[in-house]
């Protein structure tokens, strides 16, 4: 049997996971005095030499598509930020007979904060009390009122913009100055305003001014290739950095983490992972565990790790890690607009994301569905990849040179929409440890169960109703690869596209339905902290990366609180 190594020093907390919400604890609880120590299954970032922000197509061999162009078109071609992939070589993963989910992982220092959209929406209110609203899911065991004082502690460090609208499902935050419109977004702007659908600047986490010794954005337009210059928020540039700088942070990278250690006392005791340079077994000893690895990495190490006292898993006497899996309802639609091909060029680059958006604005109705959902929506003459006329040349006759004017022609003249909405958990969908697959580590994987509900279909018509009316409204002609039957009705993405996978290690109020308390504490574990989004009860309509931050930065401050009574 190979050796484990175990490391002689006892550290104060051991984060597992270096993204949202690792990068935050780490700096909160260094900050604080607390030794640290972080695994990270992936490499280091050094943002001069990863990042291809201001890189040209032309400058790489096959101008971002890749070797036998096989990312064309997809999410993880060569110009984003390092180690994101939907298929990572020796770490699989499996779907049961009749579901489709897709898991997009990275394997990196800051994990998917190096290119996530920046988009950084509180939830409301009423989000965090469903149940009572509608009668269905549950309430979290927490409120708004108690959460807010940290979305303004995550808010004022890391610099979000946008505008205070006093929007009932779209709290106001703590703002920089918003960018100006682009002219495509100004003119759905015009749209919406004729069938009072609301449109308001966005809120993403990208500096307009200079904030807390960061350079305001240079309006390159590349944020999902990463930032040289930390203008746009990574937990790479921005968290991870102040806790280094402390002398408090032991950042292991290249550690697949196998299983948490648990004593006789029922305590977790040490994190043990697989050095992926070495291939041997190291274990670190620390007194509280922090898992931050994404809801479903977390909840595939609290399975992983059996015991006699755990042999469900750690922490799952409720049975309930791996349920309550939900992504966000994710839809499109496109309009074509002739008219704008009169607009003289210019630049349209601005951030890497929307200027403006769509927050519900249907709160105050009774709809076909529960709850809402909140569009996305861009266009105009953005840089151009490798197969963004696909669609176009399969559809116009000719090659050569009339196929180029008509290319040009219609170059900007195409705007997205992209509705994203709230799932309602159902038993159908969770995530299970597959007994038959193991990865090139040994580690047994996760075999996901996926199933959207009615009311998540209901909601992805409407979205595609809406798409339509705004598209119409602006003199468009709509056009989407949306029916209302087969396998993804109204266009609803499979599960796990849209990347906001969460639930599986669920807060609550009583340990018989729960994993965690409201603070991000495990119910049977006292000193296991899962503070990613496995603990979240409910998926909103918000992209949950600022409500990542926020539970993760309260939870480390309850930690520092127990510390200094001594409790760890």
């Amino acid at each position: 049997m190979p050796q484990v190594i175990r490391s002689p020093k006892v550290y104060d907390i051991c984060i597992i996971g270096s993204g949202a919400a690792g990068g935050t604890a780490a700096k909160v609880l260094t900050e604080a005095g607390l030794s640290v120590v972080m695994l990270e299954a992936g490499p280091p970032v050094h943002p001069e030499t990863d990042f291809k922000e201001h890189v040209w197509p032309y400058e790489l061999d096959h101008r971002g598509a890749g070797v036998g162009a096989k990312v064309r078109g997809e999410l993880n071609d060569e110009f984003m930020a390092p180690n994101g992939a939907w298929i990572i070589d020796g770490e699989p993963y499996t779907s049961a007979p009749g579901s489709n989910f897709h898991w997009f992982r990275s394997r990196v220092v800051g994990g998917r904060t190096n290119h996530w959209g920046r988009i950084a929406l509180r939830f409301a209110p009423r989000d965090f009390k469903a149940r009572s609203t509608d009668g269905m899911g549950d309430d979290w065991p927490i409120t708004y009122e108690e959460v807010a004082p940290y979305y303004d502690k995550v808010e004022s460090y890391i610099g979000v913009f946008g505008t205070k609208e006093n929007i009932p499902s779209a709290p106001d935050g703590i703002f920089l100055p918003p960018p100006k419109p682009r002219c495509t977004e100004a003119f759905i702007k015009k749209a919406c305003d004729k069938l009072n659908v609301l449109c308001v600047p966005s809120r993403l986490a990208i500096l307009t001014k200079n904030h807390n010794g960061r350079r305001a954005c240079h309006y390159c337009a590349q944020c999902g290739r990463g930032c040289i210059s930390a203008s746009n928020f990574s937990s790479t540039q921005v968290m991870i950095p102040p806790a280094q700088e402390t002398g408090r942070l032991t950042l292991i990278t290249g550690a697949m983490v196998r299983e948490i250690v648990v004593g006789k006392d029922g305590r977790a005791e040490a994190a043990s992972y697989i050095d992926k340079g070495t291939r041997s077994e190291q274990r670190v000893r620390a007194k509280a565990f922090m898992l931050a690895a994404s809801a479903c990495e977390s909840a595939r190490l609290l399975l992983n790790s059996k015991s006699t006292l755990f042999p469900d898993g750690l922490a799952n006497f409720s049975g309930a890690v791996v349920r309550y899996l939900t992504d966000t309802v994710g839809s499109y639609g496109g309009g074509h607009f002739p008219q704008l091909e009169k607009v003289p060029p210019h630049n349209h680059d601005g951030v890497g994301g929307l200027h403006l958006y769509i927050p519900w604005w249907k709160f105050d109705r009774k709809n076909d569905f529960l709850r809402g959902y909140h569009i996305e929506f861009g266009g105009g003459r953005g840089m151009p990849t490798v197969g963004d006329w696909d669609d176009l040349c399969e559809e116009v006759e000719g090659y050569g040179l009339p196929l180029k004017q008509k290319i040009r022609s219609t170059y900007g003249t195409f705007i997205g929409f992209d509705g994203r909405g709230e799932m309602i958990p159902n038993e159908k969908s969770y995530c299970e440890i597959d007994p038959a697959v193991v990865d090139q580590w040994g580690i047994p994987v996760l075999r996901f169960h996926w199933q959207w509900g009615d009311n998540e279909i209901k909601m992805a018509k409407d979205m595609q109703e809406t798409f339509r009316a705004i598209v119409e409204a602006a003199g468009g002609t709509y056009f989407a690869k949306a029916t209302a039957d087969g396998p993804n009705p109204y266009g609803i993405a499979d599960g796990g596209v849209i990347i906001h996978e969460l639930g599986t290690a669920r807060m609550g109020t009583t340990p018989k339905t729960s994993v965690l308390n409201g603070y991000c504490q495990a119910h049977d574990v006292k000193n296991l902290f899962v503070i990613d989004a496995a603990s979240f009860v409910t998926n909103p309509d918000k992209n949950p990366t600022l409500t990542i931050m926020a539970l993760s930065w309260r939870a480390s401050d309850y930690l520092v609180s127990q510390a200094k009574k001594g409790n760890l």
